[in-house]
């Protein structure tokens, strides 16, 4: 739990930062860039994946064939759906370092 004297540093230091210059800084802009260059390709990616499933399974028998055994391509299809959160999961965390470098750059600049 944090004292008083904390909070009232963190609210000092807070008022006296100016997020106007932040969010006009080129560290910041780039940050913003890069976020959204990696984010907004995968959301796509990840939200056509995922309703590709019921939308198959709902208006036709593409997935309803055998893949082997006793396996439709419908299960496979929801397996991978499992398989490529994971894996998006992981790819936004290894980026997400890289973002925190900005992040450090963004906060020291803010610092003087």
């Amino acid at each position: 739990m944090a004292s008083n004297d904390s909070i009232a540093k963190e609210t000092e230091v807070s008022a006296s930062t100016d997020y106007t210059k932040i969010v006009q800084s080129q560290f910041f802009q780039e940050l913003l860039r890069k976020k959204r260059n990696f984010i907004v390709p995968l959301s796509i990616f990840f939200m056509v994946f995922y309703f590709t499933l019921p939308i198959l399974t709902s208006y036709s028998k593409v997935l309803n064939s055998i893949a082997f055994g006793a396996i439709s391509w419908a299960w496979i299809f929801a397996f991978a759906q499992f398989i490529m959160t994971w894996t998006l999961c992981i790819l936004y965390s290894r980026k997400a370092a890289t973002f925190d470098q900005l992040v450090e750059k963004i906060v020291k600049e803010a610092k003087g």
